[in-house]
């Protein structure tokens, strides 16, 4: 009988599978190894890890890196774009900024069209949306005619001020087509209509080199389940925290680069509401990055202000995380004056840290984490045999000898500067956005969240940590805790002064059709369509804009205003009630409900847990190591209650409860630790 939800979450060192029992929500768990060459395989192997039938299969959900690792790599197809005659170079003039200003030798990457294939036609439309030159299709055909001499896959239109005109935009994708019906054709009109050139390019640009290679990976995967037996249509998790189906993604490639990282943000803040924590932070870290999410009322942030790249913005809505170089396998090292750092760079997968024994001699923060005791010798249900001698070895040679540290004094000092630099992009993300950490529990998570996560908590005086009770794989889980989701936007410039709330509803009521459309065409039913809407907005004078819901139908712009200065205040510290207000954009998400499974709950039966061994952990404030029981999760109940110091291990990482902390097991089997009270 079909009962079964699958999530596949590819990374750059695992991937990872979770399969959940409609019926019982009972969840079991797999880690393979990632294929960079083919990450496909990597998914393909990880299902048959899992023992799935794909016959038994209702759901499958997809997050995957394809996109962000496309973009980073520049392994693209061949591609061009087309603009209007003197503005073929925006995309490279950018906002002329650099993410290091004074660093004279630190480069922006180039953008990812070359200069040779970038076109352009004779046209002009104004700023209120009207013709000041037609376009000119004697160019618009000879240009076509180059590009398919060329053998170019996909084409990027990015005509000025098509956001309030696309008439131009729409002839010349016409054009292109019948000169060449096999390339993707991709118009800035339909993309991102609004305004700000360079933003809507590069968005444009992301989206058109994004296609081809989504489009030919999602028919590959779609064909292969379905030769497996899967009946339904693959889902594929995008940045706004939603899935989309291979149609759509094709269409709007660019939403697959922050794939990967939505997935962990969407289950940390799912676990933290069945915890019954409305704030909670978001700590993924996995074996080369740490990404770091917040949800404040149940809702996580989103941002437009994002990229894979400084200098290339995306302005596909996303959920707001914040992405540093911190895993286990980043790498511990000394610059010129003998300070020491740890990351950006990292070990990678092959050859990785120095106890996977491949070859690597350079400490990082797993072989830290193996020569205190914190990590055992074994990883991936035995499926990995660590070389704890390589370890002690690489953070002796590494960092203990140059800085005349023992062994414990120096595999603590790399982990102290990892979670140094972790807590900093905490603080980035909350204190910085006005929110204050000891009002949040730490969602901690990923291959090495765990191993971290109190040590954090500490440190940011965040009173709860709470572990999953798979945290290795949360990120897969993500996949089979969202919705359809899209979002539409429309540029509109407008003072408040001047703002019609008849005008305002009309428009929003034209965007529900297209939403509906959409989610029509991806069979959701009219009773699970959700549509939310929002208005940008911003101080006269400011360029950067706050986005406020508003209700429907719309029918204040005085209640909107209010709004604004209210949000304004919490974002910023101060409103300026006496101040002019202009209207920026109109924001509609379309969100298709999808049934979802709930995780299993458990009895609780209480009591202490037993151990499995011991061993000796080098724990902060101790001077000599603590022998310490470790503890394996399967083996943990509901209600079991115990103090640190403890180590619990399981298939896709490992806990660290230092000493004196009082930790429990909750009915859905998250281990609960409490930093902020004394152990009990």
């Amino acid at each position: 009988m079909s009962n079964l939800r699958v999530a596949v979450d590819i990374g750059g060192t695992f991937t990872d599978i979770c399969v959940m029992d409609e019926a019982s929500g009972k969840v079991r768990v797999a880690k393979t190894s990632s294929t960079p060459d083919d990450p496909l395989e990597g998914a393909m192997n990880g299902l048959g890890e899992a023992k799935v039938d794909l016959k038994d299969v209702t759901l499958f959900s997809h997050g995957t890196t394809m996109a962000t690792n496309a973009l980073i790599t520049r392994r693209l197809p061949p591609a061009a774009m087309v603009c209007t005659r003197g503005f073929r170079d925006v995309i490279e003039i950018r906002r002329a900024n650099k993410e290091e200003l004074w660093d004279t030798y630190n480069d922006v990457a180039p953008p990812y069209i070359r200069r040779r294939d970038r076109l352009v036609v004779s046209e002009r439309i104004d700023h209120a949306g009207q013709v000041v030159e037609p376009l000119d299709e004697g160019e618009a055909r000879e240009v076509a005619r180059v590009l398919k001499k060329r053998g170019v896959e996909s084409v990027a239109i990015c005509l000025m001020n098509a956001y309030m005109n696309p008439e131009h935009e729409q002839r010349l994708q016409e054009i292109l087509i019948a000169e060449m019906p096999e390339a993707d054709i991709t118009t800035s009109s339909e993309t991102l209509p609004e305004i700000f050139e360079h933003e809507r390019f590069s968005t444009t640009v992301v989206n058109s080199i994004l296609s081809p290679v989504i489009g030919r990976y999602v028919k590959r995967m779609s064909q292969q389940l379905k030769d497996g037996g899967y009946a339904s249509d693959l889902l594929l998790l995008h940045s706004g925290g939603g899935v989309m189906t291979p149609a759509t993604a094709q269409h709007f490639a660019g939403r697959l680069a922050g794939s990967g990282i939505a997935a962990g943000a969407i289950a940390s803040r799912h676990i933290a509401m069945l915890c019954g924590y409305e704030n909670s932070i978001g700590l993924d870290m996995g074996g080369t990055s740490c990404d770091v999410s917040l949800v404040h009322g149940g809702q996580s942030r989103i941002t437009k202000e994002w990229g894979i790249e400084f200098g290339h913005p995306i302005r596909f809505p996303s959920i707001e995380v914040l992405t540093i170089g911190a895993g286990g396998g980043s790498l511990a090292w000394i610059d010129d004056v003998g300070a020491l750092h740890n990351g950006p760079q990292s070990a990678g997968a092959d050859p990785g840290p120095a106890c996977y024994g491949r070859g690597n001699e350079v400490p990082t923060n797993t072989d830290a984490n193996v020569a205190l005791g914190r990590l055992g010798t074994s990883l991936a249900g035995g499926n990995i045999t660590l070389d704890g001698g390589a370890a002690e070895k690489a953070v002796i040679s590494g960092v203990g000898e140059p800085l005349g540290m023992s062994k414990d004094e120096a595999a603590k000092s790399i982990i102290s500067v990892a979670n140094a630099n972790m807590a900093d992009a905490v603080r980035l993300i909350s204190i910085s956005r006005g929110y204050d950490p000891r009002d949040f529990a730490l969602v901690a998570f990923g291959g090495a969240g765990a191993l971290h996560g109190v040590a954090l908590a500490k440190e940011l005086a965040i009173p709860t940590v709470i572990v999953p009770p798979n945290p290795g794989v949360t990120s897969a889980l993500g996949c089979l805790l969202v919705d359809i989701r899209h979002d539409l936007a429309q540029s509109y410039l407008m003072p408040v002064s001047q703002a019609d709330a008849g005008d305002i509803e009309a428009k929003f009521a034209d965007m529900e059709i297209e939403a509906r459309a959409r989610l029509d065409t991806e069979g959701v039913a009219a009773e699970d369509m959700v549509l939310q809407r929002a208005i940008d907005m911003m101080y006269e004078g400011q360029w950067r804009s706050l986005t406020v819901p508003v209700g429907a139908p719309f029918t204040s712009v005085a209640d909107a205003v209010e709004a604004f200065h209210r949000d304004h205040e919490r974002e910023y510290a101060f409103r300026r009630d006496d101040a002019a207000i202009d209207l920026f954009r109109l924001n509609l998400t379309a969100i298709g409900i999808t049934q979802k499974a709930e995780l299993q709950r458990h009895e609780k039966t209480g009591g202490a847990p037993a151990a499995s061994t011991t061993r000796a952990v080098a724990f902060d404030g101790f001077d000599a190591p603590v022998e310490t029981p470790i503890y394996q999760h399967e083996e943990l109940s509901a209600g079991s209650t115990f103090s640190g110091p403890a180590i619990i291990e399981q298939l896709d990482s490992t806990t660290v409860v230092p000493p004196d902390v009082r930790a429990e097991v909750d009915e859905w089997l998250n281990i609960r630790i409490y930093v902020a009270e004394d152990s009990k």
